[in-house]
C-alpha cells in the first residue's frame, strides 16, 4: 500500500514538472499565440496575418536590407509579422543554407553556382544590400541559425529551391531545435495525382509539421477542388495564385480563387485564404496578384486598391516585401488585433 501511495505520488509530481515547465516553455511563446491564429481561421477572421518575403527586404519599394538575412528577421520580428519566408538550398557539402538564386552573384559578394560552394567558402560570402550594392557584415546564414534566430517568436515559411526529398530533412533539424510546429512546408496540387505525391512526402515529413497547398488559377479553376486540397491535409491555408499577364488590366473580381464559392469553402473547412502582393523580378508588377500587388498600395500610394481589395474577397494572411507599411497600414484600419502574451 505504502508503495502504491509512493508511485502515486511520484507519478503526480512528475506529471506537475512536465505540466509546468515545458507546457509553460511552449504555450507563452508568441508563435504558440500566432499559431492558435493560423489553425482556427474563423475565430480570428477579423486579423490580418502577415508574411514577410524573403524575410522582409524592402520598405517603400527599395531594397533595403540583404534578402534571406539574420539581420531581415530581426527586423520582420520587430515590426510584428506573424510569418516569414526563407529561401532553402544546399551548400556542396550538404549543408541546408538561406540562398534564393542558383547563383550567388546576384546577393553576396561571391561568384558561382551556389550548390557547388562549400559551407566554408559561403562562411566568406557577405550578403549584398541589392538596391546600392553595399556589402553588408553577414554572411549567408545556414538554416539552422536562421531557425535559433525565430524559435519562439515567428513562423517559418519554408520555400524549398529544390527537390521535395530535401524537406523531411529540414524538419529533422526543425524537430532536433525543439520547433517542428513553428516551420510550414507547401507543394503546388492541381489534381489528384498531386495530393496522392504531397501526402506520400507527408507521411516521410512527419505529423508535426504543417503542409499548406498552393494553388494557382491557371490549373485550378473551381472552389471543390480547393476545399479537397485544404481537406486532405486539414491545412489551416491556402496560398492563392491569381495570375496577371503583362498586359492585363487588374483584376476587378479576384478570379475563381477568391470567389463566393472560394470564401465559402474556405470558411466552411476553417481556413485561410493567402494571397501573394510581392513583386517577381522583371515581370508585371502584381504579378501574382492580379496586377493588385505591393506597387499599387507603396509606390502609387494606393493599399485600398491593393491589399484592401484582397481582405474584402476574404484574403486573412498577405505575403509582402513591404511588411512595415502593410502592418502599419493594417493597423490604422483595424484590422489588427493584438497579441497577448501576459497570460
Amino acid at each position: 500500500m505504502r508503495r502504491t501511495g509512493l508511485l502515486i505520488s511520484a507519478f503526480a509530481f512528475c506529471i506537475a514538472m512536465v505540466s509546468t515547465f515545458p507546457a509553460q516553455a511552449v504555450d507563452n511563446t508568441r508563435t504558440a499565440r500566432v499559431l492558435d491564429r493560423l489553425k482556427n481561421a474563423n475565430a480570428w477572421r477579423s486579423h490580418i496575418m502577415v508574411v514577410a518575403h524573403r524575410t522582409g527586404w524592402k520598405e517603400n519599394g527599395r531594397m533595403i536590407r540583404a534578402e534571406n538575412s539574420l539581420d531581415a528577421i530581426r527586423n520582420a520580428i520587430a515590426l510584428g509579422a506573424e510569418m516569414i519566408e526563407l529561401d532553402v538550398r544546399k551548400s556542396s557539402d550538404g549543408t541546408l543554407i538561406l540562398m534564393h538564386d542558383d547563383f550567388l552573384d546576384r546577393t553576396t559578394t561571391c561568384r558561382g553556382e551556389t550548390r557547388m560552394t562549400p559551407l566554408a567558402t559561403l562562411k566568406t560570402c557577405r550578403l549584398v544590400v541589392e538596391a546600392d550594392g553595399h556589402a553588408t557584415d553577414e554572411t549567408v546564414p545556414t538554416l539552422e541559425q536562421a531557425l535559433i534566430e525565430t524559435r519562439g517568436r515567428i513562423l517559418v515559411n519554408i520555400d524549398n529551391k529544390l527537390t521535395p526529398d530535401i524537406l523531411p530533412e529540414v524538419a529533422t533539424l526543425a524537430r532536433r531545435l525543439g520547433m517542428a510546429e513553428q516551420i510550414l512546408v507547401k507543394e503546388n496540387l492541381w489534381d489528384d495525382r498531386r495530393i496522392a505525391d504531397a501526402r506520400a512526402l507527408m507521411t516521410a515529413i512527419g505529423p508535426d509539421v504543417t503542409f499548406l497547398p498552393i494553388l494557382a488559377d491557371d490549373a485550378v479553376h473551381d472552389a471543390d477542388f480547393m476545399a479537397k486540397a485544404t481537406s486532405s491535409f486539414s491545412a489551416p491555408a491556402a496560398e492563392l495564385v491569381h495570375w496577371h499577364a503583362d498586359d492585363a488590366p487588374q483584376t476587378m473580381d479576384g478570379g475563381v480563387l477568391f470567389s463566393a464559392k472560394a470564401r465559402a469553402a474556405a470558411i466552411r473547412g476553417n481556413w485561410h485564404q493567402w494571397v501573394n502582393t510581392y513583386t517577381i523580378i522583371n515581370r508585371a508588377p502584381g504579378m501574382q496578384a492580379g496586377g493588385r500587388g505591393d506597387e499599387r498600395a507603396v509606390i502609387d500610394g494606393k493599399p485600398l486598391e491593393s491589399w484592401g481589395f484582397w481582405i474584402d474577397r476574404g484574403a486573412t494572411i498577405i505575403q509582402t516585401d513591404e511588411p512595415k507599411a502593410l502592418i502599419a497600414w493594417l493597423e490604422k484600419t483595424g484590422y489588427r488585433i493584438p497579441y497577448d502574451l501576459t497570460n
